[in-house]
């Protein structure tokens, strides 16, 4: 059955990465069916249990996929190709809400800020061995105390999955279960599974994962928590106050889970942060500039447990090293000088987020989008309701970019709508989409 190949390994983590690598050299090609359990368990001399275990381990890092009575073959698409290339080819004159990015009207200009930076660097010029950007620490350590944060270490990264990733590195090891929200944010599905890690999803609302599911994550041995505190990608949720004290008593039973919080939507948010932090040893929460100051800020700043932070930091310094001082002073003159009228800027994504959930409502379309930039629209099957949108003038991404075991959905940026276009799109879904109803995402 295997032609170039043959199951070896004498444990499911070294059988796993030798199909993984023989998928990678091409000697696997897309497709190829692979052995039934017990015959792989036979040739690599292993028990069935242990060979049930490895193809797991191949579905779970997307290099297999399992196909009822067609047994388990190789993935069509490359296990290194990412979530983010399931994608449409958006035809010339059609309106793309497809790309999740925020509104560059409602971006600050950079001009002085950058100046004032690069001002900065003359009279002090950051070299080797220079730490972190003290004003920058300083403003954003108040920040995250008006906000309920405990004081903890501060460290300052390139970017939200940047800090996700040294800090899973620095504490899972291959095959370690994460739980993560379902549907949750494409990148960080894309690097669970890029690391070796086993996803764990969990279902949420309006509110944020749900306590029961939470509940199911930990007790199937999630070794780490991922939660996003306000803005959910794709569904818009924000951690209530009333879930995040679920979420935390759930949590203060698994006091070794290392708990991961994304607050990206700090400073285009008109929620409150409810932060879960501190309630289990290790922990961090992130802050991202990149949706209220521009993508192109590589900027986060990260607060947690002394023993995490230290981890992250030493893991940095072994790479990229430190963030680009002339990026961080640019920040802090930002942040000093008010350049982002907040609540101007949270109320303008929520007029138009609103309102398109609200016209939606009325044509009898169910869709989520409490806070952030997206609203979140469950279908029938995605790709009928994406052609027929597209021959509309629309182009929706496709849910199964962030779904792992929810149903079907869009998801549309409704960061750049205009009023006028609000009720022209709702009149095209409602013509598209067979009408859904649900109160949770699955």
């Amino acid at each position: 059955m295997l032609e170039t190949y043959t199951i070896v390994g004498g444990s499911a983590s070294e059988i796993a990465a030798g199909v993984e690598a023989a998928v990678s050299e091409g000697r696997l090609p897309p497709g190829r069916v692979l052995p039934p359990v017990r015959e792989a368990a036979a040739l690599a001399g292993v028990s069935p249990n242990t060979a049930a275990a490895a193809y797991r381990l191949l579905r779970e890092r997307g290099v297999v996929e399992t196909a009822g009575r067609r047994g388990t073959r190789v993935r069509p698409r490359p296990a290194s190709t990412f979530r983010e290339e399931i994608r449409i080819e958006v035809p010339p004159g059609v309106r793309d809400l497809s790309q999740g990015n925020p509104d560059p009207a409602l971006l600050p200009a950079l001009h002085e800020a950058l100046a004032a930076a690069a001002r900065a660097h003359e009279e002090r010029p950051a070299m080797y061995g220079t730490g972190d950007d003290e004003e920058l620490l300083v403003l954003a350590g108040a920040r995250l105390r008006a906000d309920g944060l405990p004081p903890a270490p501060l460290a300052i990264t390139s970017g939200t999955l940047d800090a996700v990733e040294r800090v899973l590195a620095a504490h899972l090891r291959p095959g370690d279960a994460v739980a993560v929200e379902d549907p949750g944010w494409t990148s960080l599905l894309d690097l669970v599974t890029a690391m070796g890690l086993r996803i764990v999803p969990m279902r949420l609302d309006d509110d944020g994962p749900l306590p029961d599911e939470l509940d199911r994550a930990l007790r199937a041995g999630a070794r780490a928590v991922v939660v996003t505190a306000r803005a959910q990608n794709p569904t818009g949720a924000a951690v209530s106050a009333a879930r995040a004290a679920d979420l935390r008593e759930l949590l203060a039973a698994h006091r070794d889970v290392l708990l991961v919080e994304d607050d990206h939507g700090s400073g285009f948010v008109d929620l409150p942060l409810h932060p879960l932090a501190g309630v289990t040893r290790r922990w961090i929460l992130i802050r991202s500039t990149a949706k209220a100051l521009g993508p192109d800020l590589r900027l986060a700043l990260v607060t947690g447990d002394s023993i995490t932070l230290d981890r992250l930091r030493g893991r940095q310094r072994l790479a990229s090293g430190w963030v680009s001082h002339l990026l961080q002073r640019a920040v802090a003159h930002l942040w000093r000088t008010e350049a982002v009228d907040t609540e101007a800027v949270a109320e303008a994504y929520a007029r138009r987020r609103d309102g398109l959930v609200e016209a939606l409502a009325a044509r009898g379309i169910t869709a989520h989008g409490r806070t952030g930039l997206n609203v979140w629209v469950p279908v029938a099957d995605e790709s009928t309701a994406i052609t027929r949108l597209l021959a509309r003038g629309w182009a929706a991404a496709p849910g199964a970019r962030n779904r792992v075991a929810t149903p079907p959905a869009l998801r549309l940026t409704a960061a750049t709508l205009e009023q006028d276009e609000i009720d022209v799109l709702a009149d095209d879904l409602a013509a598209a989409l067979r009408p859904a109803s649900t109160g949770r995402y699955g």
